[in-house]
């Protein structure tokens, strides 16, 4: 704290010590010009400052430490005027010199950055010539100011609006708090006239008025207006300047607000309204900052609400509870499979209500009874449920856990279906199968999944799927990975036929039956790939329940993406937990990057591949603690997935398009190398399952077909959208919106493909079924077409390449634990989520509207994507673009760019062209309708092509 003696006060002729004993500020009138600093030597009369409010102690010691740092400052500014160096002020500020004692201790290397060359002897015979007594110091410091008080050199530095201010506390101490230019004294916010009527910006007045009662249910668009007042108690009319922020955060994430100044309403011009959207349940943490903040503790005021009043300390914290529940939210905690239950033996299953945020529900005891269970035959032609059966269900309310218990205790053997509702409604997977079984049969399939030989069953084939004209003998064997299906050579040598692996893309279709026919019937499979086989098992039930329960084995339980992960990881931790994780050395080229990272790792085996590599890169000192290994991970993954490599390659011309393998390639680049990427990958997983600083993220834009045949999914016509949007617009929804059979004028359309070069010559022509050359595509056979042609240019072209990759991916993970995902799911484990910055994806958007309601909707989806977990942007993302992923400059090189166009539509969901990336937003009432439809589309209605 700077003071000043009584002397000291009257040499600088301001005031005179007989005032000191009133409190308060001295308005200084009587002022008809404003020629200088030295023409502030009156003061007002006794009678004026009785009426002046009194400063309270925080405001006063405030005033102080302003004074003295202007003081400083001007003292500063003189000392370097008197030696022709003012010119240097500003940059000395810069280097925190704002005091003359700070200039003894600058060092000449700093000085020299910010003097220029010419006044650096000035500087440094400025800098000897001060004194080295403090009784010196202070004296030359006297006369300096002195002369900022006495000259008018100065003038420039004051205004009417800045005046001189003089505080005179109880004891007699004068300090001086002058408003000037920002540069010279940033801490001083409000001049005399503003302090002596109050007419300012008062935080601690300010109070805000909460528009819910705690605990609030989520799901609505909260809001509470802040009312801003002066430090009289008049309203004060906020506006963009005033700096009013507000943080809400909930745990580690921060929530967009969306903050509304002011109103068409003057009288209410004084309010701020505040809108955010609570989603998850839980404490909030609410901050409203007023003012600026610059550093300076005295100048960031956090208003902290209890009971209705404002003052300083600390945040806010709300509770929001979870809202009511919905049916389509809850589920079954169960695998998307049949249910295998023994007769007369009750079996649980737990039922989870959500909210329709996926909040988990509190329910009271007797809400549990909207839960209803209805069980009846399969194929029962009137769809009513049993009462018998419906009787067997047990339903309890578990409070602990908040979830639902249900105990199912069917009275016989057989299969049935099973639907859960609540109030009503059928929950998200409320509807499934239930194979019942006798004791007997139970114990069979007990000693079936534990038999290392499998289980074998006799079979016949059934109806127009067989693949012979007519019904055979054939004997399923089924395994802990696949089904089996041979035929009898000579009526007694098994010979194969066909598999069908135990994954979820592996439809097990189980055919009604008459009541009391025995466990026998007929089962159709189908898993995408290939045709559906429809066969009758004498022993369908127990090849079902064994089917059924390897398959839960194989997914590890319920289907959700987060527990497949989980049991994802768990199993390749254990598939290679005899393999050490020791470090292994591997040197590589940065200037070759690929050639020498496949060089090095060429004789590699599984144990090789398994344990933890330490990159050195040649010619360079790094030390590999995880930083270097990281980035040559990302940098490898850069050059193997880049189109500009040639192993992999997009049906775009744009490098930002989506990535295949290569049948083109050049000749340099083998199969070996496809092998090797999909070494890389594996490898990538294999760390991910490890967890920790071991996570590697595959950077890549892999195209939809190319995943879906990692996972042994059979591509369809749909994949073009995605992968080669240039082909869907201009012949694939040419022909599904075309009468093929009465456009006889245009072209005709063959099963036949025509093969060109990049100079666009025709190079072949290829038949998509056996002579297709010749056959013409009607209405009737179009989708076929449709599909032949998919199944040649998104798969069979590039197989030898993908069965390359497989081999290489399939040494380090399983390829039935890929099987478990699908292709969006696919992409998030190996690629991840990602940080979608959102000051990026606007920056770089391109935004098709007008008009103030189209500026209200757009600022309403930014605040919603800001409030967006990484998972749900990523979604966001996938449902536009249909990927996950961004090219490695971020949204800037997306192509084509990221769109936002006004839908012709009110209230609807919004929707996408993938092939343009562009994302269409019709109109809402309110932001809570648009978070509300921007989730249910890109949660519920994402999974599909052609979001038109």
């Amino acid at each position: 704290m700077w003071q000043f003696e009584d002397s000291e006060i009257c040499s600088i002729g301001m005031i005179h010590p007989s005032n000191s004993r009133h409190s308060g500020l001295s308005l200084l009138s009587g002022m008809s010009t404003f020629s200088g600093i030295s023409t502030l030597s009156g003061c007002g009369s006794p009678e004026n400052m009785e009426r002046l409010p009194e400063l309270p102690a925080a405001e006063e010691r405030r005033l102080r430490r302003a004074a003295h740092v202007l003081q400083q400052r001007l003292i500063l500014r003189q000392w370097l005027a008197t030696h022709k160096l003012q010119h240097a002020y500003p940059k000395l500020l810069s280097l925190d010199v704002s005091s003359l004692e700070d200039v003894y201790w600058v060092e000449d290397s700093a000085a020299r950055h910010v003097i220029e060359p010419k006044d650096f002897s000035v500087w440094s015979t400025a800098r000897q010539s001060l004194p080295t007594g403090k009784e010196a110091l202070q004296s030359l410091k006297s006369d300096l100011w002195s002369a900022v008080v006495k000259s008018s050199k100065h003038q420039d530095a004051w205004t009417w609006g800045g005046m001189l201010v003089v505080s005179i506390s109880v004891c007699g101490l004068v300090t001086l708090a002058a408003m000037t230019q920002p540069s010279l004294a940033p801490e001083a916010k409000h001049s005399l006239l503003q302090y002596v009527t109050g007419k300012y910006l008062h935080p601690p007045s300010c109070k805000v008025e909460w528009g819910w009662e705690e605990p609030q249910a989520v799901g609505e668009t909260m809001s509470f207006t802040v009312h801003c007042y002066q430090r009289n108690g008049q309203p004060y009319p906020v506006c963009d300047t005033d700096d009013l922020v507000v943080h809400i955060s909930h745990g580690t994430r921060k929530i967009a607000a969306v903050v509304e100044l002011g109103s068409g309403d003057p009288a209410k011009a004084n309010t701020a309204r505040v809108k955010f959207t609570v989603r998850t349940a839980g404490v909030y943490v609410i901050n409203i900052l007023i003012g600026g903040y610059d550093g300076k503790d005295c100048f960031t005021l956090i208003l902290c609400v209890a009971g209705g009043q404002v003052g300083a300390g600390g945040p806010h914290r709300k509770w929001f509870s979870a809202g009511r529940v919905e049916a389509r939210r809850s589920r079954v905690g169960r695998a998307r499979a049949p249910l295998v239950c023994t007769e007369h033996r009750p079996r649980r299953l737990h039922l989870h209500p959500r909210d329709r945020f996926d909040n988990p529900a509190a329910l009271q005891h007797p809400a549990a009874r909207g839960f209803t269970v209805h069980l009846s035959p399969l194929g029962d032609p009137s769809g009513e449920p049993d009462p018998q059966l419906s009787a067997a269900a047990t339903i309890e309310y578990d409070a602990a856990e908040r979830r639902v218990s249900v105990a199912l205790c069917f009275p016989r053997a057989g299969v049935f279906r099973a639907a859960v509702h609540y109030e009503g409604a059928l929950l998200h997977n409320g509807e499934f199968d239930c194979i019942v079984l006798t004791a007997a049969d139970t114990e069979i399939v007990q000693r079936q999944l534990g038999s290392r030989r499998g289980a074998t069953w006799e079979a016949r084939t059934v109806g127009p799927s067989s693949p012979s004209a007519r019904p055979r003998r054939v004997l399923c064997v089924l395994s802990a990975k696949q089904l089996l299906l041979k035929d009898y050579f000579l009526r007694f040598i098994p010979k194969r036929i066909t598999s069908f692996r135990l994954c979820p893309s592996t439809k097990l279709i189980l055919s009604p039956r008459p009541e009391g026919t025995g466990p026998g019937g007929e089962l159709t499979l189908d898993d995408g790939v290939q045709p559906p086989l429809t066969l009758y098992c004498a022993q369908r039930d127990l090849l079902a329940a064994t089917f059924t329960q390897l398959l839960i084995a194989n997914c590890g339980g319920e289907d959700s993406f987060k527990n497949k992960q989980d049991y994802f990881y768990s199993e390749v931790r254990k598939a290679h937990a005899r393999q050490p994780h020791d470090k292994l050395p591997l040197r590589v080229s940065r200037a070759d990057l690929l050639r020498s990272s496949f060089k090095a790792t060429k004789h590699f085996t599984l144990a090789d591949w398994c344990k933890n590599f330490d990159v050195t890169f040649q010619g360079e000192q790094g030390v590999d603690w995880g930083g270097v290994r990281r980035e040559w991970f990302s940098l490898l993954c850069g050059k193997l997935f880049d189109a500009r490599c040639g192993l992999f390659v997009s049906c775009q011309d744009s490098p930002a398009g989506l990535v295949h393998p290569n049948p083109e390639r050049p000749a340099h680049l083998k199969l070996k190398h496809f092998e090797f990427a999909g070494r890389v990958v594996g490898k990538c997983l294999y760390e991910s399952a490890l967890g920790g600083a071991y996570r590697q993220l595959v950077r890549a834009r892999l195209a939809r077909s190319f995943l879906a045949q990692i996972i042994g999914l059979r591509v369809h016509y749909k994949y073009f959208e995605q992968d080669d949007p240039e082909l869907y617009l201009s012949k694939i929804k040419y022909i599904l919106e075309t009468d093929l059979d009465a456009a006889d004028s245009l072209p005709e359309i063959y099963f036949a493909d025509d093969v060109y070069d990049t100079s666009g010559r025709l190079v072949e022509t290829r038949d998509l079924v056996p002579n297709g050359s010749s056959i013409r595509v009607r209405n009737s056979s179009k989708l076929q077409y449709l599909d032949a042609l998919a199944q040649w240019r998104l798969a069979a072209r590039w197989r030898p390449e993908t069965d390359a990759f497989l081999r290489g991916l399939t040494l380090l993970v399983p390829d039935h634990l890929l099987a478990i995902f699908d292709e969006n799911e696919l992409e998030l484990l190996m690629c991840g989520t990602g940080e979608l910055c959102v000051a990026d994806w606007r920056a770089h958007a391109l935004v098709s509207g007008s008009g103030r309601s189209w500026e209200r909707r757009l600022g309403w989806l930014w605040a919603a994507v800001g409030s967006f977990s990484g998972e749900e942007r990523a979604r966001l993302l996938q449902f536009t673009t249909g990927c996950s992923q961004l090219p490695p400059g971020g949204f800037r090189d997306l192509s084509p760019r990221f769109q936002i166009a006004a839908a012709p539509t009110h209230g609807a969901l919004p929707t996408a062209h993938t092939c343009f990336n562009q994302l269409c937003l019709p109109d809402y009432d309110s932001y809570d309708q648009l978070v509300r439809a921007l989730l249910w589309a890109i949660n519920e209605a994402g999974e599909g092509f052609g979001m038109i």
